[in-house]
């Protein structure tokens, strides 16, 4: 038998620690599979005597993680620290230009250095694995870089945040407030206690940047993604999403298109009838869609400590499965000095149409003015609803659009703005087609 392959785990948080608890309660099962043993060799973390209900055995303990990618006798760098800069950064490019094999979490980092990371890996001869990156437990990356050869993808999208899937889904449920059930979130652990990143949609931005580069080629371009948060997502929009015959999710979209990649992230209505839309609580779902195999789903957990663990140690036995001398394939699909330019796409018309929810004043000529400033920008109109609203004086009017432009919408809600006539911000959000 092939000598054990010897880890190095830099972080020893929820993750970190559920990755050594695996490694240890399935070490029999996994050199069955590998045809090898796996040990952890090394460990790194800020605070040495914290309880982490873990053995550790004779694992070297560095204070340091660059110095453990450095020195310690290791093949695989296991990277759980977290943040795009900073020792995540120094101890992985350190990993890779020593020779060593990198696994890692960390989808800030790769969003913003990926590339240049992995023309280091490719250069070395050396493995940089990432599924625990982008959707937790569910093997994406293995999927759309491995076993999707010879297809040609049109579309990648899915919900990419367990937070935000979980908010969305009871506020729906149980009749709640935004803020209840952030709150509940956090109580729960889903939600840090700075949940911008979560709820605005930065972590879904940088998840989807890694399946836009694998999906078209491109060089990952998390910067260039539109993206809206569900921060000022109401029971108002979850009601009359219901009423209407949709439900509210999160989705990051990317599209290939005649004029270049469309990248998004924004709170999106889905029929209720589709399968997006039954993925409820922290579950996150993937859709692939391609010319060969058509679409794919995939679904499952996404967040969490086995979750993401289970992630980390798929990618570490892939690493125990290879043998020296075998030629590994490109980090993002193809080689990263062949990876193009992103190229942003014009502004679309969407098929789906648009959701407008304003909350006006009630007098006489609103109405007729909102309806002017739709047919100024060409807004062809599917339905319009008009309601009491709690407070007297006060309409709500929700409009559904038929297919038209993001420009268009926003021109006519900042001309109604501009009127006067709104007593609250306008709420304006996709609408999915079932197709």
């Amino acid at each position: 038998m092939a000598e054990p392959l010897r880890i190095g785990i830099a972080g020893l948080g929820t993750v970190g620690a559920a990755v050594a608890r695996v490694l240890s309660e399935k070490a029999a099962e996994l050199t069955r599979q590998c045809g090898r043993g796996i040990v952890v060799a090394a460990v790194s973390a800020r605070h040495r005597e914290r309880e982490r209900g873990i053995d550790l055995g004779t694992a070297q303990w560095f204070d340091d993680p660059a110095d453990m990618a450095a020195k310690a006798g290791i093949d695989v760098f296991v990277e759980l620290i977290g943040g795009e800069e900073g020792a995540a950064r120094t101890s992985v490019r350190t990993a890779l230009e020593a020779g060593r094999h990198v696994v890692t979490a960390n989808k800030a980092l790769l969003a913003r250095h990926g590339v240049g990371l992995a023309e280091i890996a490719e250069k070395r001869g050396v493995l940089l694995n990432y599924e625990a990156a982008v959707a937790g437990g569910i093997p994406v990356i293995k999927t759309m870089r491995e076993a999707m050869a010879g297809n040609s993808v049109s579309r990648v999208f899915g919900i990419l945040n367990g937070t935000c899937n979980y908010i969305l889904t009871r506020m729906e449920a149980e009749g709640l407030t935004f803020d209840a059930c952030l709150n509940d979130a956090q109580q729960l652990g889903y939600a840090e206690a700075d949940p911008t990143f979560d709820i605005e949609g930065h972590d879904t931005a940088h998840k989807l940047a890694i399946l836009s580069s694998l999906a078209f080629g491109h060089r990952i371009a998390a910067d260039d993604i539109y993206m809206e948060g569900i921060s000022n997502i109401s029971q108002a929009d979850i009601r009359a999403a219901a009423e209407l015959g949709y439900r509210i999710k999160l989705l990051g979209v990317a599209q290939r298109t005649d004029s270049g990649v469309e990248q998004r992230v924004h709170p999106t209505m889905v029929p209720t009838a589709s399968v997006i839309a039954q993925v409820h609580g922290v579950t996150n779902a993937v859709a692939i869609e391609t010319d060969i195999l058509g679409e794919l789903l995939l679904s499952g957990p996404g967040a969490g400590g086995n979750a993401t663990a289970s992630a980390v140690v798929g990618d570490i036995a892939d690493i125990a499965k290879s043998r020296p001398g075998f030629q590994h394939g490109p980090v993002f699909g193809r080689p990263a000095r062949e990876l193009v330019a992103y190229r942003k796409a014009r502004m679309r018309r969407h098929a789906g149409g648009y959701f407008i929810r304003l909350t006006v004043q009630d007098r006489l000529g609103v109405f007729a003015a909102i309806a002017k400033r739709m047919a100024d920008n060409e807004i062809s109109l599917e339905s319009i609803v008009q309601r009491a609203a709690d407070a007297e004086a006060q309409k709500t009017v929700i409009l559904v659009t038929h297919e038209t432009t993001e420009a268009a919408v926003r021109k006519a809600v900042d001309g109604i703005t501009k009127d006067g006539h709104l007593l609250d911000k306008p709420q304006v959000i996709r609408i999915e087609r079932a197709d």
